[in-house]
């Protein structure tokens, strides 16, 4: 199958049944998104919205959070990975957003990376969700099930790559949903251990389907499922 064909059969399925994909990061405004995609790293949705309630009762805004201290910021964000070295970069951002940018956040995925703790990824997160630029962020699940389905190639390697591969094919105007639909497929379907390809539906055009598991009856996605006793 050519690259371009896999494209197709990719987006065709995703715009049919999943139109209108959405992060699953919740937030009202662009403060609270960085400030959550920032925590996000290394760590699971779920957990920073369980943390991003009391956060911003406690910092509501770029001007209360530029007044904060790491040491003020840590209790709060104790339980995701990394606090002491977001707690750090949360403060820098808030002073860094009222001193350099008004108290807003910006647009371009160029000062977006000048804030602390946002790397490209980030930037291409908030670009994407917040102001429905053509960005696309490459996180785990987006390099794990790019690879997996064939849409990039082996030579890619690092998550520039991936995102150069990727935008190479999808058009413009659906690269920030192509983003979240690749991020929830793996999230809950190709997953990193042992993906689900039973219920995949993109099995017809996935390469790690068709090298590991089609033809081989002893893979684990191959087993039937297990029934429960009477």
């Amino acid at each position: 199958m050519r690259k371009s064909e896999r494209f197709r059969r990719f987006l065709e399925y995703f715009l049919t049944n999943f139109p209108e994909p959405k992060t699953e990061l919740l937030y009202t405004n662009p403060y609270e998104l960085i400030v959550a995609v920032v925590l996000s790293a290394q760590c699971t949705d779920k957990r920073v919205n369980q943390i991003m309630p009391e956060l911003l009762n406690q910092f509501p805004t770029p001007a209360h959070l530029a007044l904060a201290s790491a040491e003020e910021i840590f209790p709060f964000i104790r339980s995701v990975s990394y606090p002491n070295n977001k707690a750090k970069h949360l403060a820098g951002l808030g002073r860094m957003l009222v001193e350099e940018f008004g108290a807003e956040v910006p647009s371009s995925i160029e000062e977006l990376q000048r804030l602390p703790g946002v790397g490209r990824k980030t930037a291409n997160v908030v670009v994407s969700v917040i102001y429905n630029q053509p960005a696309m962020a490459v996180d785990t699940h987006v390099f794990r099930v790019s690879h997996r389905l064939g849409l990039v190639s082996r030579t890619a390697t690092t998550p520039l790559a991936v995102e150069k591969a990727l935008v190479k094919y999808i058009p413009e105007e659906l690269i920030p949903k192509a983003h979240h639909w690749l991020i929830l497929h793996g999230r809950y379907i190709c997953v990193a251990r042992q993906p689900k390809c039973t219920i995949c539906p993109l099995t017809d055009i996935c390469e790690y389907y068709a090298k590991n598991v089609a033809n081989n009856p002893d893979t684990p996605q191959n087993q039937p499922a297990k029934r429960l006793r009477p």
